[in-house]
């Protein structure tokens, strides 16, 4: 049965009726006749914030501007694009990972002038709307500093401590604007599991626990540095630096119930990983004395990573990293990526309310992959970790893509309260494969959108867009890889035939602002109908050995609705007591000939739900609240040809409270996981295919973290 989706709609419909009856129905203010939203500097002296996330966090319904990946749709994993949520003096950053984002701990909030919700569409603004931005105007001085320090202690619940620690320089001195910044954050996790395996009869198979520890640290290095020549030029440099390794070590225990009495074994994982990256970004603009502007960006970046596994068995606890386990699993996987990135564009008016932007993006995008794989018995082979080397097909690849895209945007302020933003993007690339495989392709494509703003009154805007998306594929699948969802499989084929997933995009949004400050109600209604879906496909070298890998298996078709409201309780005596919620239902099916049925369209599943609180207290200097977040049970399934695998909904609680006291220091104390949520998910094994339906083994797996305590002290200087 296909999707029609008629109940949603009508649902949806009958929400966003309302949501525009409210509009009407009571009066309205804004603080900018064309529905940008100001908040000045001083407004949140009351609230003694240390940094512009804390400034941030007192604005209703900020989360909903500040996410990027909302309602499903795909962000640019290469090159650049034309969008950014958050810009600061009205300039996006030239950097990708060393992005805005970053940067808002950074900024202390004291070299903040004012900070802008643009909600409207314009060709003055450095990047495309697409939803809502976020602008940081900085106050501009001869000479200014700041120091932002914060020192952090994590405590998890098997008793480990550790500590993070971060410095940050900002400031301006004469034309040059910076901020430097380095960290040490660690990223420790232990997760403890259980895994119950069943017969198909429902017998018992076996019981399995382990233990598993990641001791991650990454260290970080940035730069943002802005330079103004003159009132024409400008000039903005980032740099970046980061470390991460993180090793893994995995116990576990193997309790097989086929025998009379339980056998026990043990199995021990020793995981060595490196990770590091850096990237360089500069962005150059001159503004013409017509009002036209041309600016070019570029951006070269690198990062590379090695993780190798090793498994051991024991027969007993005593053995376990003794002389007389025996090593049955060597699987080495190196990757390194580099980009190199060029965007270019002339702004110019055509007219008093239309402006046009041209311009260019050529992007040359580097992924080398390597992977080896060696099974017992032992050899006397270094490589692949003392034990006999196996073939495997497609392992060792270069995969290299030269995009360039063309793009114009034209926009149009057709009358006080209706705009319009279309553009047209061209792109076109080639992908080549060498190594194991070698193979060349080309595509090209045309992208068009249209985003129409209509401000229904001050408050209540409707916004209408249509998009031809297309995907960017991942150069992981093009060569044979790990597996990381599957323990009874190490590695997976790649794929060197894969098309782009495409896709129209339609988008009814409504946002109202309520008055004085008082809060944010938005609902989203969006379909999306989806070409070259990629999923499993059958490459099976006999009915015996069933394989699969990623490819695209066919058109599918998405509906959704997304509601959010962040609502300030004025109205019964405490406005600065915020409770934010969200609410997000999705709909999708597509008919996979892998398994002979119709499934949903991945990653949409049914949805998710979010409800947080948060209290300032103005007068002791002191906020608290809490984050609750969970997906919809049900309906998240994974497909393959001999498997299914249903994923359970990891929620989470966030408690905090934070005080600026001594010293005139921000003191915070949090407490994540605080439910110590039990995620659960089950996989059946089937004999043969799937869609034959012979169960031959069901796996009852549940993992617990547990909570973790964070006491973090903050300030600036």
């Amino acid at each position: 049965m296909r999707l029609t989706g008629s109940k949603a709609f009508a649902l949806a419909t009958s929400i966003n009726l309302l949501l525009m009856s409210a509009g009407f129905a009571q009066d309205t203010q804004s603080e900018n006749a064309d529905s940008t939203i100001i908040y000045d500097g001083a407004f949140f002296e009351q609230y003694a914030p240390i940094t512009v996330s804390d400034m941030l966090d007192r604005i209703p319904g900020i989360g909903l501007v500040l996410d990027t990946d909302t309602f499903g749709q795909s962000n640019s994993t290469r090159g650049l694009g034309a969008s950014s949520q958050i810009l600061i003096d009205g300039k996006r950053l030239a950097g990708k990972a060393n992005e805005a984002k970053a940067q808002l701990d950074r900024i202390s909030a004291s070299e903040v002038q004012r900070i802008e919700i643009i909600r409207g569409t314009s060709s003055e603004l450095d990047v495309q709307n697409s939803g809502q931005l976020v602008n940081i105007v900085l106050t501009q001085a001869q000479s200014r500093s700041n120091i932002s320090a914060e020192v952090a202690l994590n405590y998890y619940e098997d008793g480990t401590t550790e500590p993070d620690v971060s410095l940050a320089l900002s400031g301006q001195r004469g034309k040059l604007d910076y901020v430097l910044s380095g960290s040490v954050a660690s990223d420790y996790n232990h997760i403890d599991s259980v895994e119950l395996s069943l017969h198909g009869d429902l017998s018992p198979n076996e019981i399995v626990r382990f233990d598993r520890y990641t001791e991650k640290t990454t260290y970080n290095l940035s730069s943002n540095l802005a330079y103004n020549f003159s009132d024409s030029n400008r000039l903005a440099i980032n740099l970046l630096y980061r470390e991460n390794d993180p090793p893994q070590k995995l116990l576990r225990s193997i309790a097989d119930l086929n025998a009379a009495e339980p056998v026990i074994s043990y199995e021990r994982e020793a995981i060595a990983a490196t990770a590091s990256n850096w990237e360089i970004g500069s962005d150059f603009q001159h503004s013409f004395a017509n009002g036209s502007k041309f600016k070019i960006l570029m951006i070269v970046n690198e990062r590379e990573s090695r993780t190798t596994r090793e498994r051991y068995l024991a027969d007993s606890l005593a053995e376990v990293g003794s002389a007389t386990e025996n090593k049955n699993l060597f699987l080495d996987n190196s990757s390194r990526y580099r980009e190199q990135i060029v965007r270019s564009s002339y702004t110019w008016s055509l007219a008093a309310n239309q402006g046009i932007e041209l311009g260019l993006e050529r992007a040359k995008t580097t992924q080398d992959s390597a992977l080896a794989l060696g099974l017992a018995p032992a050899v006397d082979s270094s490589a692949y970790g003392g034990l006999t080397p196996v073939a495997i097909a497609n392992a060792n690849s270069t995969v290299e893509e030269l995009r360039y895209e063309a793009f114009a945007v034209h926009n149009m302020t057709i009358n006080s309260r209706l705009s319009l933003e279309s553009s047209l993007v061209g792109e076109f690339s080639e992908i080549s494969q060498s190594g194991d495989i070698t193979n060349t392709r080309d595509f090209d494509f045309i992208k068009p959108k249209v985003d129409l703003r209509f401000d229904i009154n001050q408050s209540l805007q409707l916004g209408l867009s249509v998009e031809r998306q297309v995907s960017q594929l991942s150069f992981a699948d093009f060569s044979a890889a790990t597996n990381n969802r599957d323990e009874d499989q190490d590695t997976i084929a790649g794929n060197p035939e894969l098309e782009p997933e495409q896709s129209w995009r339609y988008n009814l949004n409504l946002d109202y602002r309520l008055p004085n400050d008082g809060g944010v109600l938005n609902s989203r209604l969006f379909y999306i109908d989806v070409e070259d879906s990629i999923g499993k496909i059958d490459i099976s070298p006999s009915q015996d050995v069933l394989r699969t890998t990623n490819g695209n298996v066919g058109s599918g078709e998405v509906l959704g609705l997304s509601l959010d409201a962040s609502i300030r309780f004025g109205f019964i005596g405490l406005p600065e007591a915020v409770m934010s919620a969200g609410l997000l239902v999705q709909d999708s099916s597509i008919d996979d000939p892998l398994i002979g049925f119709e499934r949903k369209v991945v990653p949409y599943d049914r949805g998710s739900f979010s409800l947080g609180f948060r209290h300032d207290l103005p007068a002791y200097k002191m906020n608290y609240g809490f984050n609750y977040s969970d997906r919809i049970d049900g309906n998240r399934p994974f497909f393959d040809i001999n498997n299914v695998l249903y994923l359970g909904s990891p929620s989470n609680l966030t408690l905090f409270v934070e005080k600026v006291g001594f010293g005139g220091l921000s003191y915070r104390f949090e407490a994540s996981n605080a439910l110590d949520h039990e995620n659960c998910r089950e996989r059946r094994r089937y004999q043969g295919y799937l869609r034959d339906g012979v169960l031959g083994e069901i796996e009852r797996f549940c993992e617990t973290q547990g909570a973790v305590l964070l006491f973090k002290v903050r300030g600036t200087f």
